[in-house]
């Protein structure tokens, strides 16, 4: 993902910073647990597409 677009990118459901996990193709928004996927290269930012995260990948931010 192109890092200018990460840097304008906030989460939908509290505004605070995504951080980019390549290994699942997703955008985590720690704050709120959630987990918005990537598709075809373009980031699906709605919380109802969004997977919750779990207990183990909140205590281990990456």
């Amino acid at each position: 993902m192109d890092k200018k677009l990460l840097a304008m990118l906030a989460c939908p459901v509290c505004k605070g910073d995504l951080k980019l996990n390549d290994a699942r193709t997703e955008l985590i928004c720690y704050q709120d647990a959630m987990a918005f996927p990537i598709r075809e290269g373009i980031p699906v930012m709605l919380a109802s597409e969004a997977r919750t995260l779990s207990t183990d990948e909140r205590l281990h931010k990456r």
